[in-house]
This record gives C-alpha cells, sequence and structure tokens, in this order.
C-alpha cells in the first residue's frame, strides 16, 4: 500500500514565510525537519475535479524525476492538510534554506549586473547568458552547465515556467561562499491544468497529444521576445552548451524507473497514472530522442571532417 501522510497536526514554524503567486504555503516540522507545504491553487482556476491539486503533483513527480536523472532538486512528499472541512494534497519540499543559507534568485542577480540594458525579470536567453558570464556568485563554466541541463530536463517535462525567480544561488554568509541551489518550483511540469477531459484526449487522440508535444507548452525564456518552442529550438541544435546537456542527460532518462516512480506516487487516479506516462514517454520519444539524434550525428559529422 502506499504510504499516505497527514502534515495537518505537524508543528507550524512562525518564523518562516515564503512568497510566491502560486498557491499558500506554510513552514512546518515534520520528523525533525523543517518543510515548506504548498498548497494548491484555489478560487481564479476553474472548478474541476483535479484542476486544484495537479500543481502539486506536478512539483512532487517532476521535482524527483530531475533527481532521478542526477541533477539535484530539492526533496518533496505528498500529502494531505485539513483547512476546515476540506482535505487538501500538498506538496512538502524539504527546506533547503535551514541550515543559515540564504536564497538569491537568479532575477536578484540579474539585477546587479549594472551594464544590462534589461532588469532582473528579463528572460531573453542571450540576456540570460550573457549574466550567467558576468555574474560573481559561481563560476560561470558551471552555472551554464547547470542552466542547460535544467533546460534540457524542463523540455522534456513541458516546463511553461522556469523564469528567473525560481532558480538561484544559497548564499552561506559564515563562510562567503555560494553553490547553486537545487532545482525547486517544478509545479508548472507536467500540464498541471490538465483535468479528466485534457487527460482522456491526450491518451486517446493522437492530435491532442502532439499539439501538447510540438506546440505547447513554450518555455518562458524567449529569443527575440518569443517563447522557445520546446522541439524548434534542440532540433536546430544551435548552442554548443544546449547540446552539450542533451548528450549528457538523454541516456539517463530511463523511461522504466520513472513508470515504476509514477506507479507509487500516492493520491492520484489510475487516470492520472497513465496520463503522466504517456506524456512523458511520449515526450522522450518526439522530443528528447530525436534531439540526442541530431547532436550525435552532428558530432559524428564533424569527426569525419577533421
Amino acid at each position: 500500500m502506499i504510504n499516505e501522510i497527514d502534515f495537518t497536526n505537524c508543528k507550524t514554524l512562525l518564523g518562516k514565510a515564503y512568497n510566491g503567486a502560486n498557491g499558500k504555503k506554510i513552514a512546518v516540522e515534520y520528523n525533525g525537519i523543517q518543510y515548506m507545504l504548498k498548497f494548491p491553487p484555489s478560487g481564479e482556476r476553474k472548478p474541476t475535479d483535479l484542476s486544484y491539486t495537479n500543481s502539486c503533483i506536478s512539483e512532487h513527480i517532476a521535482s524527483s524525476i530531475y533527481n532521478i536523472l542526477g541533477v539535484k532538486a530539492h526533496e518533496t512528499i505528498l500529502g494531505t492538510y485539513n483547512v476546515g472541512e476540506k482535505t487538501k494534497v500538498v506538496c512538502a519540499c524539504r527546506d533547503f534554506t535551514q541550515d543559515g543559507c540564504k536564497l538569491f534568485d537568479f532575477c536578484s542577480i540579474k539585477n546587479t549586473i549594472l551594464d544590462s540594458d534589461t532588469g532582473g525579470t528579463g528572460t531573453e536567453l542571450e540576456d540570460i547568458l550573457d549574466t550567467i558570464e558576468k555574474q560573481k556568485y559561481v563560476s560561470p563554466d558551471i552555472l551554464t552547465e547547470h542552466f542547460w541541463e535544467v533546460f534540457v530536463i524542463d523540455a522534456f517535462l513541458g516546463n511553461f515556467d522556469r523564469h528567473n525567480g525560481n532558480w538561484g544561488f544559497l548564499y552561506n554568509d559564515n563562510i562567503n561562499e555560494s553553490t547553486i541551489a537545487p532545482v525547486y518550483d517544478c509545479g508548472s511540469c507536467l500540464l498541471p491544468q490538465a483535468d479528466e477531459r485534457v487527460m482522456n484526449e491526450v491518451l486517446t487522440n493522437t492530435n491532442a497529444l502532439n499539439a501538447r508535444i510540438y506546440q505547447f507548452p513554450t518555455s518562458a525564456i524567449k529569443e527575440n521576445g518569443k517563447k522557445i518552442n520546446y522541439y524548434d529550438f534542440l532540433a536546430r541544435a544551435e548552442y554548443d552548451g544546449c547540446s552539450e546537456a542533451v548528450r549528457r542527460i538523454v541516456p539517463r532518462i530511463d523511461i522504466q524507473r520513472i513508470f515504476d516512480f509514477i506507479d507509487n506516487v500516492p493520491y492520484i487516479s489510475e487516470l492520472q497514472r497513465e496520463f503522466y506516462k504517456k506524456y512523458i514517454a511520449s515526450r522522450y520519444e518526439l522530443i528528447m530522442l530525436p534531439a540526442l539524434e541530431i547532436v550525435q550525428a552532428e558530432e559524428q559529422t564533424l569527426t569525419l571532417t577533421m
């Protein structure tokens, strides 16, 4: 039986608060460890049986897949929390700042680049890469590698909202050192607003599935003012850093291991389970494998011409 956890009676930590627009958040202590509880958005979204829970499910599944692929993300646990007469599915995210480190998001770091013509929220790709080269917190080479690995995995998981405010650095005042923060805020992966109708369409209608592979979701990152289409961008293979990340990440994708993980995710229906498997497998086959083949073909051509 899949383990289910009720966080309702956990100690609430009043000295910690979190910002962000997608759902309410509180700090709790669970098994002696500090967690941020993320609650599903409610009220402003259409009332379906699934829509209010999916962002928390997406957060847990996507974050766990990041860790499976060897790119460190925050640790997450799904559970429930009683709010009045309602029981809500929540995602507990282990607080990686509890050891005294400060989280500086990339938006804040981008604002320190004084010779940039854009502010911290600007998501033009060239501007982001320029900031990565100029920032002083982490080695630019290491940060560039991380940026492209996150981009590639977001392409795999269909993340439409990886903006400058939801990735960044941990700064330790005691030793004056910075490290890259674990990947967090993955609730916009895996079509979090899909309801039962959409899930059934994706499972039974090839056109509905292909639209969600080739057309949307797009990245929050832009080229020339237009949000990047993941399939088109990876197929062009124009950025060496991205091609290198494809070469590293795609061979690590073990679809059966991911399926086994999804089979043990609590609080989801069989329809949801089958939907996540179909969506993930399709993005792997239709986006990630072709991207790897393109990179490998270009590498082989380069080798033959040398």
